[in-house]
């Protein structure tokens, strides 16, 4: 399981995100790089790092489910995710 902290740093990036999106296309459509420079660095969507939704783990993430292999490994054994059943050939 991650930090708290790190999870809760994900939240605040996600709302700074949210908050300034509307802000940044128009700036970017205005060409005013010197304002989109004045904004805060977290105000970038392209900095924000996928985590797991179930324990927050940073690596391994499968963007599909929302969740790391690991999880989904386990939840998929346990027939817990529609659709998803082990391979046989």
């Amino acid at each position: 399981m991650a930090k708290k902290s790190k999870i809760e740093k994900l939240k605040r990036q996600e709302r700074t995100v949210e908050k300034y999106a509307e802000l940044r296309k128009e700036l970017k459509e205005n060409k005013d790089y010197d304002a989109l420079a004045k904004l805060p660095k977290d105000a970038s969507p392209t900095r924000l790092q996928n985590r797991d939704k179930i324990d927050g783990r940073p690596r391994g993430y499968m963007r599909k489910f929302g969740m790391s292999r690991i999880n989904f490994r386990k939840l998929a054994h346990e027939g817990k995710i529609p659709g998803v059943k082990k391979a046989s050939w």
